[in-house]
């Protein structure tokens, strides 16, 4: 399959990535800044500085482009290329599905993605909102997201809390990380160590979860014996908020 990606910042940059560590994509990357796609031509993409010219070929066209911008580029796109037989899906976050079928007209399929930054690393959790695609091109693009990670096919109304829940999430955990990780400096590791140990412990959790009909507070009881280390140390983090301070940072993402 032939893509473009319009944009190659933070995160149209680790679709590239991503992609190129996939392989089996021929892969076209336009920026308007040159400077940017070195690294990607120098991984085997395709570059340019012209949006059509990038999308002329393309099957797929990702939008990677700030959210102000989505509307110049459909519309740039749309006026000079046939997009009749041609897939959009755009990640610009807070972009409506209503607003991309109005700039991008009647032609083409179009779907929402929203990734997360560990997309770089084939490790996303993203989210698909078909806004106006057929069975099979939905079906294409989870594939297509399936090998950078995992993803959900969902509603728009749910697009807000899979934020939240995913992409702010990545700072909320990494948060976790460098608290744990002062902590670990405090019971006397040094901090490159404590951070191994906190991100180890963290994969290994996550490995956990992975089992088949598992779930947190089962795994957290088998660690939990009556008057031990871990009951006094959950109750001391709850006694200072951690429960409610993580359900409230999850609200106020999507206010």
């Amino acid at each position: 399959m032939k893509i473009a990606i319009i944009g190659a910042g933070n995160m149209g940059g680790a679709i590239a990535e991503a992609l190129l560590s996939v392989g089996g994509y021929t892969i076209t990357v336009s920026n308007r800044s040159a400077g940017k796609l070195e690294r990607f031509a120098a991984a085997g993409a395709s570059v340019t500085t012209d949006n059509c010219v990038a999308a002329t070929d393309a099957a797929l066209v990702i939008i990677a482009v700030k959210p102000w911008l989505v509307e110049e580029v459909l519309k740039e796109l749309t006026s000079n290329i046939d997009f009749s037989q041609k897939t959009i899906v755009s990640v610009a976050a807070a972009t409506k599905g209503e607003q991309l079928c109005q700039w991008a007209g009647k032609g083409p399929q179009i779907l929402t993605a929203i990734p997360n930054t560990a997309i770089v690393n084939l490790a996303s959790m993203t989210f698909l909102v078909p806004v106006r695609a057929e069975a099979e091109t939905i079906q294409q693009v989870k594939v297509l997201f399936d090998a950078m990670g995992q993803t959900l096919v969902t509603d728009e109304a749910h697009l807000s809390a899979g934020t939240a829940l995913a992409s702010c999430g990545i700072a909320y955990a990494l948060r976790y990380v460098r608290a744990a990780t002062e902590g670990g400096v405090q019971l006397g590791f040094r901090a490159s160590e404590a951070q191994a140990i906190v991100a180890q412990t963290i994969r290994g959790a996550a490995s956990l979860l992975e089992a088949e009909g598992a779930h947190a507070e089962a795994e957290i009881d088998k660690v939990t014996t009556p008057g031990g280390l871990t009951i006094r140390g959950l109750n001391a983090m709850e006694e200072a908020g951690f429960t409610n301070a993580v359900i409230q940072g999850l609200l106020a993402s999507v206010k």
